[in-house]
């Protein structure tokens, strides 16, 4: 498994990571089987939020990682913080100083940590004070509970934002990235143009992060919509998976391994962020790493998916 460097840091991770966002549907017996499968094919990035499944998806992580037998300096541990969400009708995004602290001692406590790799913003709250924030990262860079910082689903004004506050460089921002999901793309190639696909709904952020040096975290890699499901073997899109085969055949891999490559041919430093429990479908994504596309076969991809060229 290739690595690449976490935005401007010294920090190294695998380009594919774990999503742990489902683990409370698992035994902490299976995930732990799924850790060990996920280190064995190279990936040693998980990523997980406080807020998934209300903390149960840290501490199933934390209770896993313990019987994985995983050493801690082995892996990078993600987590995210900033969604507040008392009960299901009180729900807030909360970038406050003591919010972002307290979560922060949760995460660590529910996963049995001391420490955090990498703390997420998980989405922008518009109430945000930049100043009250990096307030809040300074603590807990010097209590050593995070090493570094970065945001999810952020555009770029608003990381400026944030980042105007703060001391360190944000590493990452993870983004919905997929062959159904090329928003921040299309764009990019429909400048001067009318139709949908020129609205920049995503400020440039693709550019903006090549730019700055940020990790691009790719989550929702195999999924169209917002959590509509998934496109590989769906026959809802025949063209795409027929030549996603086609390239599994050439490549000797499979379906999933080429969704992958997909992503990980955009320039740029570039994770994929894979959210299944079977570590049989994570083996086959990991692929993916191996796997470097022809700049045409990207784009015949990215055709087949119903996109166009102006």
């Amino acid at each position: 498994m290739q690595k690449t460097n976490i935005g401007h840091s010294d920090l190294l991770a695998s380009r594919i990571g774990l999503g742990l966002m489902r683990s409370p549907e698992h035994s902490a017996t299976e995930i732990a089987d799924l850790l060990k499968a996920a280190f064995d094919n190279g990936i040693d990035f998980f990523d997980n939020a406080d807020v998934y499944t209300n903390g149960e998806a840290e501490r199933r992580f934390g209770e896993a990682l313990k019987l994985s037998k995983l050493a801690r300096e082995d892996i990078v541990v993600q987590t995210k913080v900033g969604i507040n969400k008392d009960t299901q009708t009180d729900k807030r995004y909360d970038f406050t100083k003591d919010h972002i602290l307290q979560s922060v001692n949760g995460s660590l406590q529910r996963m049995g940590l001391d420490y955090i790799d990498i703390l997420l913003l998980h989405r922008p709250d518009p109430l945000m004070e930049p100043e009250e924030v990096a307030e809040a990262f300074n603590i807990l860079q010097n209590e050593g509970k995070v090493r570094r910082f970065g945001v999810s689903n952020f555009n770029p004004l608003q990381v400026e934002l944030v980042q105007s506050a703060l001391d360190t460089k944000l590493v990452a921002n993870q983004l919905q990235l997929s062959l159904m999901h090329t928003g921040m793309i299309d764009f990019g190639m429909h400048v001067n143009m009318t139709d949908d696909r020129s609205v920049n709904h995503d400020g440039s952020i693709l550019e903006y992060s090549r730019l700055k040096q940020m990790t691009i975290q790719a989550w929702s890699p195999f999924q169209y919509g917002f959590f509509a499901g998934v496109f590989i073997d769906n026959p809802k899109f025949p063209e795409l998976n027929e030549l996603l085969q086609q390239l599994a055949n050439k490549y000797h891999t499979n379906k999933n391994a080429i969704a992958t490559a997909w992503i990980l041919r955009i320039p740029g430093s570039i994770q994929v962020i894979a959210g299944t429990m079977n570590p049989k479908r994570l083996a086959q994504i990991a692929e993916g790493d191996q796997v470097k596309l022809t700049a045409q076969e990207w784009y015949n991809l990215y055709y087949a998916a119903g996109n166009d060229l102006p």
